[in-house]
């Protein structure tokens, strides 16, 4: 029988992949590559659309999932980060949601299934990804209107569902919602899942990830990692924790602090450090490495990967380092 996530989450410190678009990058794709045949005639531009490669470039995707698990992830997530009428709204590519979650799920899972079978004994899993969309309902994006709000709660519940639908249907085994940057975005992709698990009558396990996204220690709509964690912890989830944004030196101290309050299993996935002037990162695999062997040495993690930045190398040695680890227990809370 294979094994559960929750199984192996028990046994190992899990190793989720590093960054698509930075792998993605490397492919150097051009508008027309974006495009495709099927999208040739289309009358907007579509290159820097890396969601619609999974339709146009699937190859590429399915050697990026490969390429980290190779590396010696357990789970990789999908290439569906943008993938909400929401998102999609920019490209004009509303009506293809479903498609592009569905066929993101299905590579992952494909690829996932060919390594699990190659070595049973280290299951490999598919993380559908559930990135925050680019409104927030929790502030206004006027600084001359206040009570104004780009989008409702309704909207992303109702964007979200769709895509919880089609990643389900395509083959995930659990859901991450991450990058989360206004917790009231989160809230609306959890009741959206939970909405779908009530209609299907079955249970998916959720990673939740915040983003601290600066030195003040909080979210950008102003949550401490306290109030964040209080706010999504109504529903059983996998695990919680916080990616980019911040490179693992600079998460380290956040992360302690959710690892000390919460019972749930914490992850991380940090940048590979911060950005240069030209947008790039700089830090080494052995560099990240050596600091997320402090994460270990301080038991704070039972799932680590990489955000921005990070290529399979990085996973590479995360991944060697992470082995000779329990996982992380969670503390006893009053």
């Amino acid at each position: 029988m294979a094994i559960t996530i929750q199984e192996a989450i028990k046994k190992n410190i899990l190793i989720l992949d590093g960054a698509m678009g930075t792998m993605l990058q490397r492919y150097n794709f051009s508008e027309e590559d974006f495009r495709g045949e099927r999208f040739k005639d289309f009358p907007h531009p579509l290159k820097g659309n890396n969601d619609l490669l999974s339709i146009t470039q699937p190859q590429a995707i399915r050697d990026v999932h490969a390429a980290y698990y190779e590396a010696g992830a357990d789970i990789v997530e999908t290439n569906t980060f943008s993938g909400t009428t929401i998102g999609m709204a920019d490209y004009f590519l509303e009506d293809l949601v479903y498609e592009l979650n569905y066929e993101s799920a299905k590579i992952a899972r494909e690829v996932a299934d060919e390594f699990t079978a190659k070595n049973p004994d280290k299951p490999r899993f598919v993380a559908g990804s559930i990135g925050p969309t680019n409104r927030t309902a929790s502030m206004s994006p006027d600084v001359n209107d206040p009570g104004y709000r780009a989008v409702t709660f309704d909207d992303l519940r109702i964007a979200y569902k769709q895509q919880v639908e089609a990643l389900m249907d395509g083959g995930c085994d659990l859901l991450l919602v991450e990058t989360i940057f206004d917790t009231l975005n989160a809230k609306a992709a959890l009741f959206a899942i939970e909405e779908v698990k009530d209609e299907r009558n079955l249970d998916i396990p959720i990673m939740v990830s915040g983003t601290i996204t600066d030195a003040s220690g909080r979210t950008l709509s102003g949550q401490t990692v306290e109030a964040f964690l209080i706010s999504v912890s109504h529903i059983p989830l996998l695990s919680v924790g916080f990616n980019c944004a911040l490179g693992a030196d600079l998460l380290k101290p956040y992360l302690k602090t959710l690892s000390q309050h919460t019972q749930f299993n914490v992850s991380a996935h940090p940048n590979a450090g911060l950005p240069n002037a030209f947008g790039q990162y700089d830090e080494t695999p052995e560099q990240t490495q050596a600091l997320i062997k402090e994460y270990l040495d301080d038991n704070l993690i039972n799932i680590i990967g990489g955000c921005c930045g990070t290529t399979p190398d990085h996973i590479r040695l995360i991944a060697e380092v992470a082995k000779d680890y329990k996982p992380r227990v969670a503390p006893v809370i009053a």
